[in-house]
């Protein structure tokens, strides 16, 4: 594999105290995500909240300005625009309307036959979730994020020790509270897509930590005469060149999808390209830091 760094020598380790308080700052603002994701009050999707969506294909191209203006004219309250480029086609999500459910599209097309009489359209497919459906996916959403912790948890105990378990795991849930609590701040919906993308992020995160914690046991072994620190940090520094390159070509990728993937993408790859870097960073200065100061003298287990 191609080496862009050689031969470094960096104290990641010394530099621990700095990264926990960032890291808790991170967590900090994700575990008020959380909450108010919990208590309905972030910018929830119409998959957690409940609503219609509804996309329309018309004759003629068409604007969004258009579109939002008929809207709003005819009365339909909280909802978001989607534009598909190039196929003249418009997504359009309203939630929590108090119309009931059944008539919220009836209202939508009627709307814009009304409001647009100039540019014929059909509907290419209509989704409706109910408020209590969104309550239960807002739920199983958290919950496949936990089991998918306690996997690695019990993976990494297995294949490790305990220790390095909790550094992963603690890792893991500090790189999906990073995520949310970002997403969060931005404003940005929060919807199954989201879960989707922390659900890579945490296997991502995994496969990376599992790669510096590989290098470190095999040197813990080797250098017993030396001291665990000092081990851990040129450890992650000859896996440094590779953690890089890996992270670097899925960046490349994610910032691809996110110009040139359409809307429908566009919060996924966002998500990766945050997830991405916060994961690369915890996998050094969150997970190593953590089995650091659990496992003291005796990280690993003996032969």
């Amino acid at each position: 594999m191609l080496e862009i760094i050689k031969n470094t020598n960096i104290d990641f380790l010394g530099k621990r105290n700095i990264a926990f308080i960032f890291s808790g700052i991170l967590s900090i603002i994700g575990i008020f995500a959380v909450v108010q994701i919990a208590t309905g009050k972030a910018n929830l999707g119409i998959d957690f909240a409940g609503g219609t969506s509804v996309q329309l294909k018309f004759e003629k191209p068409v604007k969004v300005h258009d579109v939002r203006k008929a809207l709003e004219d005819g009365g339909v309250k909280d909802f978001d625009l989607q534009e598909l480029t190039g196929e003249n086609k418009i997504l359009i999500r309203a939630k929590n309307i108090e119309i009931q459910l059944g008539k919220v599209s009836e209202q939508i097309t009627g709307v814009i036959s009304q409001k647009l009489p100039d540019n014929k359209f059909v509907v290419d497919s209509t989704v409706e979730i109910g408020p209590k459906v969104g309550g239960k996916l807002r739920a199983d959403a958290g919950l496949a994020i936990v089991f998918a912790t306690v996997g690695i948890l019990i993976y990494i105990a297995v294949r490790f020790k305990l220790n390095f378990a909790v550094g992963a795991t603690v890792a893991t849930f500090h790189d999906v509270l990073a995520v949310l609590g970002i997403f969060y701040l931005l404003g940005r919906e929060i919807n199954l897509i989201l879960v989707t993308a922390l659900l890579t992020i945490a296997g991502y995160s995994l496969t990376d930590t599992v790669v510096v914690f590989d290098r470190i046991r095999e040197n813990l072994r080797a250098r017993l005469k030396d001291s665990v620190e000092s081990v851990m940090n040129l450890s992650i520094n000859e896996v440094l060149s590779r953690t890089l390159v890996t992270s670097l070509t899925v960046l490349l990728t994610s910032v691809a999808l996110f110009f040139f993937g359409g809307e429908v993408l566009h919060d996924f790859s966002l998500a990766m390209i945050i997830g991405l870097l916060i994961g690369t960073y915890s996998s050094v200065f969150v997970a190593s830091p953590i089995v650091l100061l659990w496992g003291g003298n005796k990280p690993i287990r003996k032969k």
